[in-house]
């Protein structure tokens, strides 16, 4: 006895909103990744650094690594903004 009734577009409706809330429960207890501030990236010419400062801000340090040059900058949370710190010699840092 085989009962082939077509669904009906309600219980189809109802079935796919069913499956959507159930996606989308999940997806709200997940957390999401955050940006962590103390990665590092390497590449031949250019390192990027992430750190947080003592105050709490964001530092990135730029460094071209041919020249060893070091260029600082820090987020501004409350301005949403990347501030220039400053810039010089990586070798004069370490003095």
């Amino acid at each position: 006895m085989n009962d082939n009734k077509p669904i009906s577009s309600r219980t189809l409706l109802i079935a796919v909103l069913t499956v959507t809330a159930v996606i989308l429960s999940v997806a709200h207890l997940v957390p999401p990744q955050s940006a962590q501030a103390t990665m590092s990236i390497k590449d031949r010419d250019y390192s990027l650094v992430t750190t947080r400062s003592s105050r709490g801000d964001e530092i990135v340090y730029v460094t071209e690594n041919r020249s060893g040059q070091v260029a600082v900058f820090s987020w501004d949370a409350g301005r949403k903004t990347l501030e220039f710190r400053g810039a010089g010699s990586l070798a004069d840092a370490f003095k």
